[in-house]
């Protein structure tokens, strides 16, 4: 069975109604959450975001099933012995929900502008391997580790779809997330995953029982048409459908994005369903 992820990207909202959504997600059959991690919102400068791994302590300690993630850290952001800190002591602190979702940073001009280094896209995969191969070891119980160590396996996402960072999944990753920008390549990249799992992040603009199929339709595309495939729209069935032909191409996980920022009664209604369904 599938795993469902609710993507709740943490701008624009306030911080009680982040938690709304997750509890919303809780009890409509999510298995989890997962945050972005960005010193100001993409495309959106002006628009205000809540700091990722704080949002995501908050949120783990007001919720009980859901496990807590991110799409994605990015890895210039921390540094690797005090990100292996910080994410044992969420996954302590949460009863083992934290999954760590690292990435190579995707805004490089946010780098640039924060004093984080202008590195190229080459030198950023090879850091990202630097901190996974550390943060690793401070887990180990060698010579590096830090105390405590995890008390049950943390599991490692690990997002992109270039060669580099291909080859850095199949040796370290437990979970390999395709954006949703290229959802249509899975079928061609899982083969080069090695043994991780492979989930997709997937815009959604979901039409409701009662909601007008031609205004939300507009409302998603004039939002995120610049996504693509990784953009889809439709009632339950048609979701359903959709979702199962991605779960038959080798998709284990679905990171739900939802056009109309989640509302909850959206989610609610599509736990009810699509998931539901899905499940059954």
């Amino acid at each position: 069975m599938a795993e469902w992820f609710l993507f709740l990207p943490q701008s624009r909202l306030d911080i009680d109604d982040i938690v709304l959504r997750a509890r919303t997600a809780e009890t409509s059959g999510f298995h989890g959450v997962a945050f972005l991690d960005h010193l100001e919102t993409p495309m959106d400068p002006d628009a205000p975001i809540w700091e990722a791994m704080t949002i995501a302590t908050w949120v783990a300690a007001r919720t009980e099933r859901l496990r807590i993630g991110h799409l994605v850290l990015c890895d210039a952001f921390r540094h690797p012995a005090v990100l292996a800190k910080q994410a044992v002591t969420l996954a302590e602190a949460s009863g083992g929900r934290f999954e760590l979702g690292l990435g190579s940073g995707s805004m490089p001009d946010e780098l640039s502008r924060f004093g984080l280094g202008a590195p190229t896209a080459g030198q950023r995969v090879s850091a990202l391997e630097q901190t996974v191969t550390a943060v690793k070891r401070y887990w180990a119980g060698g010579d590096d580790t830090q105390l405590p160590t995890p008390s049950n396996p943390i599991p490692l996402l690990l997002a992109g779809r270039g060669p580099r960072m291909l080859g850095l999944v199949a040796r370290h990753a437990d979970w390999w997330n395709l954006p949703a920008t290229h959802v249509d390549e899975l079928p061609d990249l899982l083969p080069k995953v090695g043994s991780a799992r492979a989930s997709v992040q997937q815009m959604v603009g979901f039409i409701g029982d009662s909601a007008d199929a031609e205004t939300v339709t507009a409302k998603a595309h004039r939002r995120f048409s610049q996504l693509g495939p990784g953009l889809v729209c439709g009632r339950a069935d048609e979701l359903v459908d959709y979702f199962s032909g991605l779960r038959r191409q080798g998709a284990q996980r679905f990171y739900v994005w939802f056009s109309d920022f989640a509302a909850p009664e959206t989610i609610a209604e599509f736990g009810e369903r699509v998931i539901t369904a899905l499940g059954e």
